[in-house]
């Protein structure tokens, strides 16, 4: 029989909140949250996907684009200032300015002292109905990597990523402990309860999939209010690594989610349901494919 593994807990901060049409209240309220989950005792806090803004992928525009910004700038020196203060590591996800006409949905991880730990730029672009991100992000090329904290080595994936178990198991193969996904989701107009209800579920089970299937904690947090023709859900929740909800968020208030995480569950939970050992990578070669069509037989 082994011993149990000493307790090792890192406590996380969810920030959910409304965005409002203009930028310096959003940050005034970031900042709030953010003093309020270390107060509680947060060690990492994350921000919701482009939280400086209202979401603006709801329709093509250019004049949009001003709300960009370069990174660093004004807003990682500002969070860099409160992270050093309250001496929390902090997500923050936003709208990057890389070059004249290149643009990103990033995040940025900021460490209690202050630094930037690295940069995540969202993988996968949706095109759908009020989520026209294609015209606006130009997708990722720094892969899904994972950055050391004070507190914990941490990945960041953003929103439409979430439902790309792909993403998640590179995450995790990189050394994460904690996998946030910073999210802008919400229902569309017009849509049935039924539905409404089905598509939350999905989006739920997907990610406690990818909390299961690696052995890790997830932690998605969505904004919540009507903007435009969108209803955000809210709910958002932590995981352990067995796919268990520690903490859920309400549908529509804003709410600051503070989740102590026991991150010596992760080398007891993958001992005991081993599916890192067991992959079969000399096996999966089609997944670097479109599609795998069919091979004839031969005769």
């Amino acid at each position: 029989m082994t011993a149990k593994a000493k307790s090792k807990i890192v406590t996380v901060g969810l920030v959910q909140m409304r965005c409002r049409p203009r930028l310096g209240e959003n940050l005034k309220k970031a900042v709030g949250r953010i003093r309020e989950a270390a107060a509680r005792g947060a060690q990492v806090v994350c921000l919701q996907e482009l939280f400086r803004s209202q979401y603006f992928c709801q329709s093509e525009d250019v004049a949009m684009f001003k709300l960009a910004e370069t990174i660093p700038g004004p807003t990682t020196a500002a969070l860099s200032g409160v992270a050093r203060e309250e001496g929390v590591a902090i997500v923050v996800p936003l709208f990057e300015k890389r070059a004249e006409g290149l643009y990103h949905n990033s995040a940025v991880v900021i460490d209690a002292d202050g630094r930037i730990a690295g940069q995540y730029r969202k993988m996968h672009v949706p095109d759908d109905p009020l989520y026209y991100e294609k015209f606006y992000f130009t997708p990722g090329d720094m892969g899904f990597p994972s950055h050391s904290t004070r507190f914990a080595k941490i990945s960041v994936l953003v929103c439409w990523d979430q439902w790309f178990p792909e993403g998640a198991r590179l995450a995790a193969l990189s050394g994460a402990e904690l996998l946030f996904y910073p999210t802008a989701i919400g229902w569309l107009p017009g849509e049935k309860e039924e539905t409404n209800r089905t598509q939350h579920e999905a989006w739920e089970t997907v990610q406690r999939a990818h909390a299961v299937a690696n052995g890790l904690y997830v932690a998605a947090v969505n904004r919540v209010g009507c903007e435009g023709g969108l209803t955000f859900w809210g709910q958002s929740f932590v995981a352990d690594p067995m796919g268990r909800i520690l903490a859920r968020a309400s549908s529509d208030k804003e709410e600051v989610l503070v989740v102590p995480c026991d991150l010596s569950r992760i080398g007891e939970t993958r001992r005991h349901w081993p599916f890192l050992r067991d992959r079969r990578i000399d096996a999966y070669d089609g997944l670097t494919r479109r599609l795998l069509e069919e091979t004839p037989h031969r005769k």
